[in-house]
Formats: C-alpha cells, sequence, structure tokens
C-alpha cells in the first residue's frame, strides 16, 4: 500500500492509524449509552477522554503521515477537547472548595 507521494506505509502504522480512529469513534458509543441510560442527551467525561486518546493517536498519524490538512483538524479538534476537560475539572474543584 503506497500513500499519496508514493511512499510505502507499514502494516504498524495502519493498525496505529485504526487504533486511533476506534478510539475516536468509541466516544460516540459512550455518549450513546450515557444519553440512553438517562433518557436525555448528555456529553459524559468519557466522551472528552476518548476524544483526546483517539485524536492524539491521529494527530500523531497523520503527522507521520505527513498529512497537513489532517494534522490541522486533528490538532484543533485536540485543543477544544482539552478545553472541555480543563473546564469540567476546573468546574468539579470549584465545587470541591465551596462544598468543604
Amino acid at each position: 500500500m503506497n500513500d499519496p507521494c508514493g511512499q510505502p506505509i507499514g502494516w504498524i502504522l495502519v493498525v496505529f492509524g485504526l487504533l486511533g480512529q476506534a478510539l475516536f469513534s468509541a466516544r460516540f458509543l459512550v455518549q450513546w449509552i450515557a444519553s440512553e441510560r438517562k433518557k436525555e442527551s448528555v456529553i459524559p467525561i468519557y466522551f472528552w477522554y476518548f476524544s483526546v486518546g483517539g485524536g492524539l493517536t491521529l494527530l500523531i498519524y497523520a503527522i507521520l503521515r505527513l498529512d497537513p490538512v489532517f494534522i490541522v483538524g486533528q490538532a484543533a479538534g485536540l485543543f477544544v477537547y482539552c478545553r472541555n476537560l480543563f473546564l469540567i475539572w476546573r468546574k468539579r474543584e470549584l465545587a470541591a472548595t465551596q462544598g468543604a
């Protein structure tokens, strides 16, 4: 298998990319299950953890493939996922200090 530039793609890199895609896709399953349990649309914290894990893996894959479009897309997404986790952690910290 070759990339668009004609360079061979190792099977380890392909498996790594598929792992990243599986992690990234799992976030939707997590969100769906959480929403079904609550009978309303919710986004559990694990959605963001899977987003970061999958996004980071796919960013590494994109860098190794030298794909600038994929790199920019994954890097921008990672910023959003990490920001959401930061906001969640900060809210929990504030709640913990105000409740103590």
